[in-house]
């Protein structure tokens, strides 16, 4: 078991740094590879300390002081290459390859939990509103921006988790909730604010088109910054869905198999469901709504390497983030700069398309 992790893991992780690699080498201004391969081993940083101060953040027009926590890093390599190739890899194409891979990571992270909670291979880190729930408080704030202050990501992962929270208080009942319930109350959830969505959109005016290129899905104009606040969200929550690995192996069963082997059936769920919209909702409010990674990379990972959880997890996760790296280097590759989105639903809806045809949709 541990020398097949380890197989996959390093063949992921290479084909993951590969596809980075030649992405950062892609773009209006050509750069060889060998460049590329330095000009990103000189942005790799070591955390070396912490400056702690205080900033101010804007509130309904008032400035209210924050602490502040930057971090200081090491850089352990320095290679000599030209400084535009360098600003160019390590400022613009980096922090966007680096918060796609972390998308990607989390969503095919959440999506392999989804369908091995539901128990369907055609789950994904969407069903239970999460996706809608970011989208509505997104939408809010870019229409209505006095009155929702709190900031687009801040507002997206408020409302991811707002309506994660709403389906499941729905579904739950005397203490259990049932999957067959939370499937349904998530598609009303979802039906629901997909109207909210709709009747914002009418009323945004000016920042229409700024709230549809949101919602689209896009890795436009990402940063270091960006990286930062999800990837700690995105690892921790990952280890945690990680380490009830085994305990969802054995709800694929069913749940009174899974109990009587001894396993906390309702704990475990409420605990799945709730670090599974984390996750999601970190990537959803970096990214917008980015469809059918979640649903993809874990089936065709499923395929490969088996449905055992211990295995699939962290090889659908590395998948995930090869995945959506490599879609957004041809969103961004096209002249008119398409949303990663719109690549990503390109290649899933036929996915989706070839599971129905081979009758897949009830079998795991």
């Amino acid at each position: 078991m541990g020398l097949r992790i380890g197989v996959w893991t390093a063949g992921l992780t290479m084909t993951l740094a590969v596809i980075t690699v030649t992405s950062a080498a892609i773009g209006p201004v050509a750069l060889d590879v060998p460049t590329v391969a330095k000009a990103s081993l000189n942005a790799v940083g070591i955390p070396a300390g912490l400056d702690v101060g205080i900033g101010e953040t804007p509130t309904l027009g008032r400035s209210i002081p924050i602490p502040t926590v930057d971090v200081r890093y090491a850089y352990p390599f320095s290679f000599a290459i030209p400084e535009t190739a360098e600003t160019i890899v390590r400022q613009v194409r980096l922090p966007r390859i680096a918060l796609g891979g972390v998308v990607g990571f989390a969503l095919a992270s959440a999506g392999a939990v989804m369908q091995g909670f539901f128990r369907n291979p055609m789950a994904d880190p969407s069903i239970i509103g999460v996706s809608s729930g970011a989208a509505v408080g997104a939408v809010a704030t870019i229409a209505f921006p006095v009155a929702f202050p709190l900031g687009l990501q801040a507002a997206a992962f408020v409302g991811a988790l707002v309506a994660a929270f709403v389906v499941y208080a729905i579904a739950t009942e005397n203490g259990r909730t049932p999957v067959a319930t939370l499937l349904l109350a998530g598609v009303a959830v979802q039906t629901f604010l997909g109207a909210v969505i709709s009747y914002l959109l009418l009323h945004a005016g000016e920042s229409l088109e700024r709230a549809v290129f949101w919602l689209m899905g896009h890795l436009h104009s990402s940063s270091w910054a960006e990286v930062e606040v999800t990837l700690p969200v995105v690892v921790v929550t990952f280890f945690g869905l990680l380490a009830y690995a085994r305990d969802l192996n054995a709800l694929m069963l069913g749940e009174e198999d899974a109990q009587t082997v001894g396993i906390a059936v309702e704990r475990t769920k409420r605990i799945l469901l709730a670090l599974s919209s984390i996750v999601t909702a970190a990537a959803v409010a970096v990214a917008g709504v980015i469809g059918f990674v979640g649903l993809i990379v874990p089936h065709v990972m499923r395929l490969l390497v088996g449905p055992d959880h211990r295995i699939l997890l962290p090889t659908s996760a590395l998948a995930g983030a090869a995945f959506l790296v490599a879609t957004d280097t041809v969103a961004r590759s096209n002249p008119a700069t398409l949303p990663v989105g719109i690549v990503t639903s390109a290649l899933g809806a036929p996915f989706f398309l070839y599971l129905l045809r081979r009758r897949e949709v009830h079998e795991l």
